[in-house]
């Protein structure tokens, strides 16, 4: 399991207390299993309950929320979250992933729930950003976290370069068109903020049509966060060498060369420049409505962990309750006609 012990702001965390946690967590989710079987007589309320305390059961896994130790903030510093650290969890890439095996299936529940609302009216939904250098792990990391999601129900959008009638419109046109509906959770492979990062990076547009997109885009995320939009922005922060590890794997895997262009290459040569471009966009946009969290990714089972956690916590605290029978549903004959 690795270290015994390991410290963390003063406490100890054993690799045991952790197993001890997970069990805990397995309970609860075999607890909401029962009430939600096919002869439970628990009503809405009680199951949302033991979602709540399933979910609880879960994060005490960790020393110290992700949502509080990776959120940017002051006197943060990039270097500090490059590499192959863990914060805030204790345990080995065994705990680590069966904690995103117990997460998934809690996700695909809350997901269920945040979809009915949406059905029936709410405007709630989530956005998930996520960015980071070549080979950080985006594509691996949706594939992990929503591994029991319905389908119905989650959006995913790689942006790439923009395409001729994409540079047509305004930068956020794109976007706009790509946002998840009520009750939908989209995920972003790369975002509006390459509308800023690249053009700085590679000069390919002026610094005074560039640099007033950060305003454009803070105010975009606050109306859609008004609007009921919860957004998590996520930077994957992998370090250089580890960059390196995946793109010579990619050369040896004939089933990954695909995955290579010669433009990694140059991106990997301007390292330092995007770093700089990323502080800045976390110094701007970074705000109460969309914060960014920003996560260490060389230990991928870590990322994928710390996603999960963030992305479970927040449909669990919208306070989404499970809507009832439309008005014009007669219980009793429903009954009668169904014998």
């Amino acid at each position: 399991m690795g270290d015994a012990t390991k410290r963390n702001n003063g406490g100890k965390v054993s690799g045991k207390a952790i197993d001890k946690a997970l069990d805990k967590a397995e309970q609860g989710l075999a607890k909401l299993d029962a009430v939600h079987g096919s002869d439970s007589t628990a009503s809405a309320g009680e199951r949302l309950g033991q979602a709540a305390k399933s979910s609880a059961l879960l994060s005490s896994v960790w020393s110290e929320a992700p949502a509080e130790r990776l959120r940017f903030g002051a006197g943060w510093r990039l270097d500090d979250a490059i590499g192959g650290t863990t914060p805030g969890f204790h345990g080995d890439k065994a705990d680590g992933e069966r904690f995103i095996a117990i997460s998934a299936d809690q996700i695909a529940r809350y997901q269920r729930l945040l979809y009915a609302c949406g059905l029936k009216g709410s405007r709630r939904r989530v956005l998930i950003v996520l960015q980071g250098m070549d080979a950080s792990g985006k594509g691996s990391l949706v594939r992990h976290v929503f591994r029991q999601g319905d389908p119905m129900g989650i959006h995913y959008h790689g942006f790439a370069a923009p395409t001729a009638e994409e540079r047509a419109h305004d930068f956020l046109w794109r976007v706009e068109r790509e946002l998840p509906k009520p009750g939908w959770i989209a995920v972003f492979d790369r975002s509006h903020y390459e509308d800023v990062v690249m053009p700085r990076v590679w000069g390919t547009l002026p610094e005074e049509e560039w640099r007033p997109r950060y305003e454009r885009i803070a105010d975009f995320e606050q109306a859609l966060a008004d609007d009921g939009c919860a957004i998590i922005k996520i930077f994957l922060a992998v370090s250089r060498e580890e960059q390196r590890r995946h793109f010579l794997g990619r050369l040896n895997d004939p089933t990954k060369h695909w995955k290579f262009a010669m433009s990694d290459l140059d991106a990997r040569d301007r390292w330092d420049d995007y770093m700089a471009a990323w502080r800045e966009v976390f110094e701007r946009t970074s705000t109460d409505a969309a914060p960014w969290y920003v996560v260490p990714a060389d230990n991928r089972w870590y990322s994928r962990a710390v996603v999960s956690e963030l992305l479970r916590t927040t449909i669990a605290g919208m306070g989404l309750d499970w809507p009832g029978f439309d008005a014009d549903v007669d219980v009793d004959e429903v009954r009668r006609r169904l014998g």
